[in-house]
């Protein structure tokens, strides 16, 4: 592979005698990777369902490598019930870095396209806030996307730039992480493309921003809380100088080491005057069986916390539609938390600000519409509820050729599956699943199944 000159003459200079090993590196294939959601199934569990040959990822729990010659892992029913996430192998390292424990409220600040946003919503297993968030409105509806194919539903999804958000959120977060745009170097064998990209423009076009959304992620971290600065480039303009810049202008900051794996490089303090900038990590692909990343974990020091926002009010009265499809679901929805706008019913995270002003995609759980007297349930609550939880069930096998056919959108015969339906309400809503993993909704009538999988989910 033709590399530009100058990036090869930058990295003898970081790599020094193992410069060699590292350019071998492009003459072997790239690594493809999955991530198992384990808000949905255990990475045991997932281990005994899988239906193509995986390989542990040593240094993530909770991922896998498969073949991506030979296997379509996007093309398997799996997939569409949000079981996993496919991702390069290293990208996955920031967010299974960064604790995250359920109840804390999360920050994903360059969130598109979802990979490390849907693993930090995972950790946080239904509980506290995930705020996701892409300055680029097309971008943000991929994101979007993926978290609800995820099932998460504590979640604001939001498209601004990071210094509109400081007001709203001032010391508001437990824990951000900041996925920087940059200059892509670690990723030149993984997409050749990136090397055109970084021609145009390198570095010294994203130092820049990078430093500005660090100053501003900052401002949003509670004291005590916990920030992960990444990037998939080696330029130490993009990396440690950025952390020293921060280190800078907000002093009661501190580097801390990561949970170690014996192929993670030091980070190169250089002539930089902290020291520390050796805590954060380095991944090559020389040295590891992905590609290349910058990490570093921070911990803002003691002060004066933000007070904690209150929840939404009392109990309202429900309109009976609604309340009558909520009483066939097994799990007990708080009503102060539920909000109607217009038509759309939303299950809202508890201690939100106020969001007058600021753009975002979605705010909470989307549960459905009302329309004339009737409710009808979304994607997104489909994904986020667990098959017992709901009384009307339709479950086929991954190796049901049904499957599919849902998945694109056609009309499916079950009378084989809930013959007792026969003579009963018609038009009743079921919650599809394969293998006891919900896919979408369908509604009964006669033993056909209307299918109500959304349009543009399906599978082409």
């Amino acid at each position: 592979m033709k590399l530009p000159q100058a990036f090869e003459e930058k990295m003898k200079g970081l790599l020094g005698e193992d410069f060699d090993s590292y350019i071998a590196c492009f003459d072997n294939p790239r690594y493809y990777g999955l991530r198992v959601n384990t808000q949905k199934i255990s990475v045991e569990e997932f281990r005994r369902i899988c239906p193509f040959e995986i390989r542990p990822i040593p240094w993530i729990h909770n991922g896998f490598y498969y073949d991506g010659e030979k296997e379509a892992p996007s093309r398997h029913p799996y997939y569409f019930a949000g079981l996993y996430y496919l991702q390069e192998p290293s990208a996955m390292t920031p967010a299974d870095r960064l604790p995250v424990h359920p109840g804390d409220r999360v920050l994903d600040v360059c969130a598109a396209p979802g990979g490390k946003a849907t693993e930090l919503g995972a950790k946080l297993q239904g509980e506290g806030l995930l705020a996701a968030n892409d300055l680029s409105s097309s971008r943000a509806k991929g994101l979007l996307k993926n978290i609800e194919l995820f099932g998460i539903g504590n979640v604001l999804v939001l498209s601004e730039e990071p210094g509109a958000l400081v007001p709203r959120f001032a010391g508001y977060f437990d824990k951000i992480l900041i996925d920087a745009p940059c200059s892509g170097e670690g990723m030149f064998r993984k997409d050749r493309k990136m090397v055109k990209a970084w021609e145009e423009h390198g570095p010294e076009y994203f130092c820049k921003i990078q430093k500005g959304i660090i100053l501003q992620a900052a401002q949003m971290l509670r004291p005590g809380g916990l920030m992960l600065y990444s990037t998939c480039t080696f330029d130490r303009r993009e990396n440690e100088e950025v952390i020293a810049h921060l280190l800078r202008e907000f002093p009661e900051f501190q580097t801390l080491e990561m949970t170690p794996y014996e192929g993670f490089s030091q980070g190169i303090p250089g002539d930089l005057e902290y020291p520390d900038l050796r805590r954060t990590v380095r991944i090559f692909p020389h040295k590891m069986k992905g590609e290349g990343h910058y990490l570093a974990l921070l911990q803002k020091g003691p002060g004066e916390e933000a007070p904690r926002l209150a929840g939404l009010g009392r109990p309202k009265r429900l309109p009976e539609p609604l309340a009558d499809f909520l009483g066939e679901i097994r799990r007990d929805f708080d009503p102060s938390r539920i909000e109607i706008n217009k038509e759309r019913v939303y299950y809202m995270p508890s201690g939100i600000p106020d969001l007058r002003g600021v753009r975002f995609l979605r705010t909470g759980l989307l549960m459905g519409e009302l329309k004339k007297q009737r409710f009808e349930p979304s994607q997104a609550l489909a994904m986020n509820l667990k098959k017992e939880e709901y009384k009307k069930v339709i479950d086929l096998s991954a190796d049901d050729g049904r499957v599919f056919r849902y998945l694109k959108g056609e009309t499916l015969d079950v009378e084989d599956l809930v013959p007792e339906e026969r003579g009963k309400k018609k038009n009743s809503w079921y919650l599809v699943c394969v293998d006891g993993y919900p896919l979408g909704w369908g509604k009964l009538a006669g033993g056909m199944l209307k299918n109500k999988y959304l349009p543009g989910w399906r599978m082409c």
